[in-house]
C-alpha cells in the first residue's frame, strides 16, 4: 500500500494491485462512494487490496478513477490514486491507464474489481504467487463447486441465465475455456455425486493478475468473436493465444457478484448481517 506520505512517487516494486473505481453507474451513480453497512464501497475493496499487499510483501495498491470526488475519498483513506479517462469502459483498461499514469513499470498488475467488496484477499495472494512462480501471461481464480453450490448455481440460472461463469482447464491448470453455460456437461451425474463431495465444475471469479505485456496485448486487440457471443472479455485472452492459469482457491467467506444496484446494496448488507462483517481496518 502507498499512503499519502508517499503519494508523490510509488515505490519501485514488481507488482501493483489496481482498484478501478469509476463514478458513472446507471443503476447506482457514484457507487464507489456508496455506503454498505457504514463503510464506503471503495473503503471495503481497499481493505481487501491492502490485506493482500501486506501478505505479498512487495506490492502496492493504486486506485484508478475518473472523478475528483473518488480521488479525494481515496486519498483521505491514505491511498494512492490517479485520474484516468472517463471514456475507458473496462476495468482492465483503467488498470493499464493507471499504470501508465504513474510513469512506472510493473511486472504484474492485478485488476481488483472496485465493486466486489467480498473478494477474499487470499485469492489475490494465490494468483500473484502463481504468476510469480510460473510463466503464465494471466492468472485468475476458480472455485471447485461442491454439489450444493452447483445446484444453487443451476437454480439461479433458471431465472438469470447469464449469471455465473464456469471454466474448463487442462491438467497443467491452463484455462481452456470460459462460459456462461455450466461446463462440463455430465452424462452420468448420479455416479459423480456418489463418488465424492466435489463436482467437476469450476466457477470463475472475476479477478485477474496480468503480466504487463499481456495486459497491453489484451487492450490493444479488438473484441473477439466468442467474447462478443458470450459477453466474456476473458475469451479474448484465449483467442489471443495467451497462457491463462486457472488457480483453484477455496470459496470466499461471503459469495456475491458485484454491487451494481440498490438491491445489491441491500443484499450485501443482509449477507454481512448473516455471516459477519469481513472488513478489517488497515489503519488501526
Amino acid at each position: 500500500m502507498c499512503t499519502t506520505a508517499c503519494a508523490s512517487a510509488l515505490s519501485e516494486v514488481s507488482d501493483l494491485i489496481v482498484i478501478p473505481a469509476r463514478y458513472g453507474s446507471t443503476r447506482l451513480p457514484g457507487k464507489p462512494l456508496h455506503p454498505i453497512a457504514g463503510r464506503k464501497l471503495l473503503e471495503r475493496v481497499a481493505a481487501i487490496a491492502v490485506a493482500a499487499a501486506r501478505r505479498l510483501g512487495d506490492a502496492d495498491v493504486l486506485v484508478a478513477t475518473d472523478d475528483e470526488r473518488i480521488l479525494l475519498a481515496a486519498r483521505e483513506l491514505g491511498l494512492e490514486a490517479v485520474m484516468t479517462a472517463s471514456q475507458i469502459s473496462s476495468g482492465s483498461g483503467r488498470a493499464l491507464a493507471a499504470l501508465r499514469a504513474t510513469g512506472r513499470s510493473a511486472e504484474l498488475v492485478v485488476n481488483l474489481q472496485g465493486d466486489a467488496p467480498f473478494t477474499a484477499p487470499e485469492h489475490i495472494v494465490e494468483i500473484v504467487r502463481t504468476a510469480r512462480s510460473s510463466t503464465a501471461d494471466v492468472t485468475t481464480p476458480v472455485v471447485q463447486l461442491d454439489w450444493a453450490r452447483l445446484d444453487a448455481l443451476i437454480a439461479h440460472k433458471q431465472t438469470t441465465p447469464a449469471s455465473g461463469t464456469t471454466c474448463i482447464r487442462d491438467g497443467a491448470g491452463r484455462a481452456v475455456w470460459f462460459s456462461k453455460a455450466v461446463l462440463p456437461f455430465m452424462r452420468k451425474p448420479a455416479e459423480l455425486r456418489a463418488a465424492g463431495p466435489l463436482s467437476p465444475v469450476l466457477q470463475h471469479i472475476g479477478l485477474y493478475c496480468y503480466r504487463t505485456p499481456a495486459l497491453e496485448a489484451f487492450e490493444a486487440a479488438p473484441q473477439s468473436e466468442y467474447e462478443r457471443l458470450e459477453g466474456l472479455e476473458q475469451l479474448r485472452l484465449i483467442e489471443l493465444g495467451l497462457d491463462i492459469r486457472a488457480v483453484i482457491v477455496p470459496p470466499a467467506r461471503i459469495t456475491m457478484s458485484g454491487v451494481d444496484s440498490p438491491a445489491d446494496v441491500e443484499r450485501a448488507e443482509r449477507l454481512i448481517g448473516e455471516h459477519g462483517d469481513p472488513f478489517v481496518d488497515w489503519r488501526s
